[in-house]
C-alpha cells in the first residue's frame, strides 16, 4: 500500500475502461440473480433454521457484490475530485451531508506524523467516526479511547509493530460512536520512511465493514442454529429408536404353551422403517400369552413422529397389556384406551386392533378402532375379516367398541398390519395386493416364512411411511 509520499514510484497503467465496464455488468447481473434467490427464499417457513441460514448467505453475498460493484465503479471513474472549499473557509461538510450507503463514504484515510505530531484525516474518516471536524482528528494516543475495551490491545499491537518493526497494519477493530452505535473498521496501513530510512509517519486506510460483518454474523448464527437443530434431531431420533426397540423387541417364534392352551401359536412380527429415518412414528405390534391361556395379538398406530409419538405409544401399549392381563375383553380395552387418550395432556389420534385368541376353542375375539381388519388366509385364499364398528382412538368420548368372533383352524394364517404397510409403499403395492399373497402363504411352514413373503412384497427401502406387520399361524 504505497503512501502518497512515494511520488518517485512509476505510476501504474489504469485498466481499460471497457474491461471494467464488462466486469461491472457481470457483477450487476450476478447481484440480481442472488437477490432473486434471496426473495424466493423469503417466502418459505421463517422457523426453518436451514432456510434462515440460506437467506443469510444470500444477504452476505448481496452485500459483498454491492461493495464489489462500487469498487469497480470507483476504478472506472478514477480518483474523485476534491470538493471546492466554501468562501467562508469551512473546510468540510458535516458528517450527515453524504449518504452512508456510498462506498466512498465508508472508506477514509489518515496519516499521523511522528515528527510534527500533526494528524491528517480525510473527510470520510470524520463521517465514519461520527466526529465533528471542528473537534479535530484523534491522535494515536487518543485513538484507543473510542474503541471497545477488548479491541484496544489489538490496535496497540498493530501500531507498535508498524512503527517499531515496520510491519504493515492489517486488522479489524470496533469503535463506539457518540450516539452509542458500534462500527467495525478494517484498518490497513504502513509506515512512511524519511530519507534516512527512519519512520516519519504512519499512513492508514480505514473501511467501515459493519454491514458486511453483520451479514457474516447472521450466517454464523443461522449456521449454528442449523447445527443445533440437526444435533437435537439426531439425539431425538436416537432416543425414539431406543424407546421403540425397548418396547417392541425384535422377536419371532412360538409363544410358550400353557396347561390351558396345549396348541401353540406361531408368531412373527417386523417393523418397516420409512425412507426418511427422521420420522419415527407411533406404530406398534405385540403378542402376549395371558394368564388364562389366551393370546393377545395387537397392532396400532398413533399420529405424530419422534419422541412424543413413541412415548405415547409406549404408554398406550403398557395400558393395553395391563388390561388384557386383567381379563378385559377387546371391545372394552379399546373403550378404556380411548378414554385414556381423551384425558391425556397431549391428546392424539390412533387406530388399533385388539385380538384375543383362545387355543382351547380356536376362537379369535377381536375389536378395531378405525384400523384395517386382520386378513385371514385359509386354503390358498385370503380375505379381510368383517369389521365390527369402531372409530379412531381419541376421536370422540364415550365410544362403545363392538367386537366379533371368528373360528380359526390349524394352518390358518392371520396377518395384522398398520395402514403404512400398503399406504406407505412407493411400489404401487396397495391393499388389494395382500389377499393375492394367499397361494404363497399357503406354502409357508412357519409364521416367519409367511412374514418373509409379506416383506418381499412390501419391504421396499423406498417406503413413504413406517409400518408394523404381525403374522400369526395356528399350529396343528
Amino acid at each position: 500500500m504505497p503512501s502518497h509520499l512515494f511520488a518517485d514510484r512509476p505510476a501504474t497503467r489504469p485498466p481499460e475502461r471497457d474491461a471494467v465496464d464488462a466486469l461491472i455488468s457481470r457483477t450487476r447481473r450476478l447481484r440480481g440473480d442472488v437477490a432473486a434467490v434471496r426473495r424466493d427464499g423469503s417466502a418459505q417457513d421463517e422457523d426453518d433454521p436451514q432456510l434462515r441460514w440460506q437467506r443469510a448467505l444470500c444477504e452476505l453475498a448481496v452485500n459483498q457484490l454491492d461493495d464489489l460493484g462500487e469498487q469497480l465503479g470507483q476504478l472506472r471513474n478514477g480518483v474523485p475530485a476534491q470538493p471546492a472549499q466554501p468562501a467562508d473557509g469551512t473546510a468540510r461538510q458535516s458528517p450527515d451531508a453524504r449518504p452512508q450507503s456510498s462506498l466512498l463514504s465508508r472508506v477514509g484515510s489518515a496519516e499521523w506524523n511522528l515528527l510534527t505530531d500533526e494528524v491528517s484525516w480525510s473527510d470520510e474518516l470524520y463521517e465514519i467516526f461520527g466526529r465533528d471536524p471542528a473537534t479535530g482528528a484523534l491522535s494515536l494516543d487518543e485513538l484507543p479511547s473510542v474503541l471497545l475495551a477488548e479491541d484496544q490491545p489489538l490496535l496497540t499491537s498493530m501500531v507498535t509493530d508498524c512503527l517499531v518493526d515496520g510491519r504493515p497494519i492489517d486488522g479489524e477493530v470496533r469503535i463506539l460512536l457518540p450516539d452509542g452505535r458500534m462500527r467495525t473498521l478494517h484498518m490497513t496501513g504502513e509506515p512512511v520512511l524519511d530519507a534516512d530510512g527512519c519512520t516519519a509517519s504512519m499512513w492508514a486506510v480505514l473501511r467501515d465493514v459493519s454491514r458486511l460483518r453483520r451479514s457474516q454474523h447472521m450466517v454464523d448464527r443461522s449456521r449454528s442454529s442449523l447445527h443445533s437443530q440437526e444435533h437435537r434431531a439426531r439425539a431425538e431420533h436416537r432416543m425414539a429408536v431406543e424407546l421403540r426397540e425397548a418396547v417392541l423387541p425384535p422377536w419371532r417364534g412360538s409363544l410358550p404353551p400353557s396347561a390351558q392352551a396345549p396348541d401353540r401359536l406361531d408368531v412373527a412380527a417386523h417393523h418397516l422403517p420409512a425412507r426418511t429415518t427422521d420420522l419415527i412414528g407411533g406404530d406398534w405390534y405385540d403378542a402376549l400369552r395371558l394368564p388364562d391361556g389366551r393370546t393377545l395379538l395387537t397392532v396400532g398406530d398413533l399420529t405424530g413422529h419422534g419422541i412424543p409419538a413413541t412415548s405415547a405409544m409406549a404408554t398406550l401399549l403398557g395400558a393395553l397389556r395391563g388390561m388384557a392381563v386383567a381379563g378385559i375383553e377387546p371391545g372394552a380395552v379399546l373403550s378404556h384406551l380411548n378414554e385414556l387418550i381423551q384425558c391425556s395432556a397431549q391428546p392424539v389420534l390412533g387406530s388399533a386392533l385388539c385380538c384375543l385368541f383362545d387355543p382351547a376353542t380356536g376362537r379369535l375375539t377381536w375389536a378395531q378402532a378405525g384400523h384395517p381388519a386382520p386378513l385371514l388366509f385359509r386354503g390358498g385364499v385370503g380375505r379381510p375379516l368383517p369389521a365390527p364398528d369402531g372409530v379412531l382412538l381419541g376421536a370422540a368420548s364415550g365410544v362403545v367398541y363392538e367386537q366379533d368372533e371368528v373360528a380359526l383352524s390349524p394352518g390358518d394364517v392371520l396377518v395384522l398390519h398398520t395402514d403404512g404397510l400398503t399406504r406407505g409403499a412407493d411400489t404401487g403395492a396397495g391393499p388389494e395386493v395382500l389377499p393375492g399373497l394367499a397361494p404363497r402363504l399357503a406354502h409357508g411352514d412357519t409364521a416367519q416364512d409367511c412374514l418373509r413373503t409379506v416383506l418381499d412384497e412390501f419391504g421396499t427401502p423406498e417406503r413413504l411411511d413406517d409400518a408394523c406387520v404381525l403374522v400369526a399361524r395356528v399350529g396343528a
